[in-house]
């Protein structure tokens, strides 16, 4: 996989990091599922991966191309691939009953099939309680403008 599509699909890590600087704000069971989605991503848990995303699941890369669930945990789950720490700047959520939109800005690094990789992104992540659980169902991709 080509790293700049493989980086952006990483995406969905900046808005657990986002929510987690909020987490006294969101609702527990959401924070919760936030974190939980968080670590699943940086261990390549694919089992947690797929309990967290969405069956339907979208992604619009920074490519503009589009991805699926499978796509998705399969790249996470990659040999060779590792997320060093970041941090998001410009963090938003927005919350309702069964839904929530989080995302910022956030440079990530680390290594993917062993070259070192540094993406600047900008992400939205929608999340939406399904069935009593939140899952993401939508991850929208782009580089910031200058």
């Amino acid at each position: 996989m080509k790293t700049s599509l493989h980086l952006s699909l990483y995406v969905a890590v900046l808005c657990v990091a986002a929510a987690t600087a909020h987490a006294a704000q969101l609702p527990p069971d959401l924070a919760k599922a936030v974190a939980d989605y968080d670590a699943a991503q940086i261990k390549g848990d694919g089992a947690e991966l797929k309990r967290l995303l969405a069956d339907d699941y979208t992604l619009i890369n920074s490519s503009a191309s589009t991805e699926n669930k499978g796509q998705l945990i399969a790249d996470y789950t990659a040999p060779g691939y590792k997320l060093d720490p970041f941090a998001v700047r410009e963090p938003f959520e927005k919350v309702w009953a069964d839904g929530a939109v989080m995302g910022g800005i956030a440079t990530l690094s680390g290594t993917d099939g062993g070259k070192h990789f540094e993406v600047t992104l900008r992400f939205a992540d929608i999340w939406a309680r399904r069935r009593g659980a939140w899952q993401v169902i939508y991850t929208h991709v782009s580089k910031p403008g200058k």
